[in-house]
């Protein structure tokens, strides 16, 4: 059954980026339409990626602190998995929050159609619902959102269940004896986490010299040095040469580095989870029927509004570029949404913070050190360890390291980073103070609460004048060592 209908705002894609966007625009008087398969808006982030993923790692923490406590006078028994009970805990957290957002959705009055859009032309698009309809819906702007997929790898058996990528994994089906994680990244190290807190032994291969290739070296060692404890095996500058599938599992042989010692032997593991990075979603959209255009890597070309070359559609989120991360895809969105509704604005963000939810957690924004060295910018850094912080002590987790990348000349805060755990809680005062265009000597100022593992942002900043309480440091100018 077909049937038409028109809207100020079209809105394709329902992800934190999409209904940000459609909530913002219905707030401004617009009348909206969101379109998206799911039940409720949510998208990828709420239903199959950063809700479900962080509900897994709050309890792969809890279980790696059970074990531990007895090094601070407290024993647990082991403790017992309940697959079942935890897979519909982490769905009802699913569920409440997506139910949520659609509540939103019908108190703003967005008109939420569940269904397939495909562009026509610059100003119309035909939506094939759920139950066989088809709309033409008719537009004066657009915003696609469409998000993006899990990255997939040649050689692997095709429709196997023992090969998962990061959608399959949270499904959690059982929990494999032995796991392969190809890929160092967040998603797989994060994942990785998962299956080894409930059991597996999990063993991460990489082509790159070091874990979460591009941080810099500093944030990733704290973690890495943890994983190596947790882990069944860590093999960088290696590359899965061969997957073959037999009764007991998957053979998988490796090349590179982590392959010496047994050149061309095969290692059987019970499962194999791709993690190699994901895709925009831009193919099968009808966008060849608009000026839209797209690039070699697959994303919209945009400008700072995030407007397309075709003038009544938008862009933001995972199908507009890097880094492909929901807090960027919401900004993006009330950006987009400002320019429809006439407002002078851009996206030019001085930093976009981005987090790895492992145990330790890393973070960091703005400027890194590996960009500045890359870039040729000259930099100072200051450091301040976590042995040092009374907070992190009380933890029984000293190991983390907060420092700042910053202007010689200025001493303008330019990037923030952090190992340690609650890393992701605390990287938002990194991202206010490079907004802001704060100095060391403002956030050496800033009275942080104690003990707190805040504090180890300002001892950074007075670590960069040789200032710190916790630490002695040569005076700035005395020494090139931070």
């Amino acid at each position: 059954m077909a049937g038409a209908a028109s809207t100020a705002l079209a809105v394709v894609g329902g992800g934190p980026g999409g209904y940000a966007a459609a909530f913002l625009a219905a707030d401004l008087g617009l009348d909206v339409t969101l379109i998206d398969l799911e039940p409720n808006p949510g998208g990828v982030c709420l239903y199959r990626g950063c809700i479900p993923s962080k509900a897994l790692l709050h309890v792969a923490k809890l279980v790696e602190e059970a074990r531990e406590a007895s090094a601070w006078g407290v024993r647990f028994g082991d403790p017992e998995i309940d697959l079942d009970e935890l897979r519909a805990w982490k769905d009802d957290v699913v569920a409440k929050l997506t139910g949520g957002v659609g509540q939103l959705a019908k108190h703003r009055r967005v008109r939420y159609l569940r269904g397939i859009a495909t562009f026509r032309d610059g100003r119309t698009l035909r939506v094939d619902t759920r139950d066989g309809d088809e709309t033409t819906l008719s537009f004066e702007h657009a915003i696609l959102a469409t998000g993006s997929r899990p990255t997939r790898l040649p050689g692997f058996p095709e429709g196997s269940d023992r090969v998962l990528d990061s959608t399959t994994a949270l499904e959690l089906r059982d929990v494999p004896k032995r796991l392969l994680v190809v890929g160092g990244g967040y998603i797989g190290l994060e994942l990785g986490s998962v299956y080894a807190a409930l059991g597996s032994k999990v063993t991460v291969v990489e082509m790159t010299p070091s874990l979460l290739p591009g941080v810099d070296a500093d944030l990733v060692r704290p973690l890495a040095k943890r994983l190596e404890d947790k882990l069944e095996a860590i093999l960088l500058e290696t590359r899965v040469a061969e997957v073959v599938e037999r009764k007991d599992g998957l053979a998988v042989r490796f090349e590179g580095k982590g392959a010496e010692g047994s050149p061309g032997k095969a290692r059987r593991f019970d499962r194999v989870l791709v993690a190699v990075g994901r895709r925009p979603n831009t193919a099968g959209l009808g966008l060849e029927s608009t000026r839209v255009e797209v690039g070699d890597d697959g994303f919209v070309r945009i400008d700072s509004r995030r407007r397309t070359a075709e003038p009544t559609i938008w862009a933001i989120g995972d199908v507009a570029g890097q880094p492909m991360l929901a807090h960027k895809a919401s900004h993006e969105g009330r950006v987009a949404v400002e320019a429809i509704a006439g407002r002078a604005v851009a996206f030019e963000p001085r930093a976009i913070p981005a987090v790895v939810f492992t145990d330790p957690e890393v973070a960091w924004c703005g400027l890194s050190e590996t960009e500045a060295k890359r870039d040729g910018t000259k930099v100072e850094i200051a450091r301040f360890p976590w042995a040092a912080s009374g907070r992190a002590k009380t933890l029984g987790r000293d190991d983390g390291v907060t420092k700042l990348v910053v202007d010689p000349d200025s001493e303008r805060v330019l990037g923030v980073g952090l190992c340690g755990p609650g890393a992701g809680e605390l990287i938002a005062e990194g991202v206010l103070a490079v907004e802001m265009g704060a100095t060391v000597e403002d956030l050496a100022l800033t009275i942080h609460p104690h003990p707190t593992l805040s504090e180890t942002i300002m001892e950074a900043a007075e670590a960069f004048s040789g200032r710190a309480t916790h630490i002695y440091r040569p005076r700035r100018g005395h020494s090139s060592e931070r």
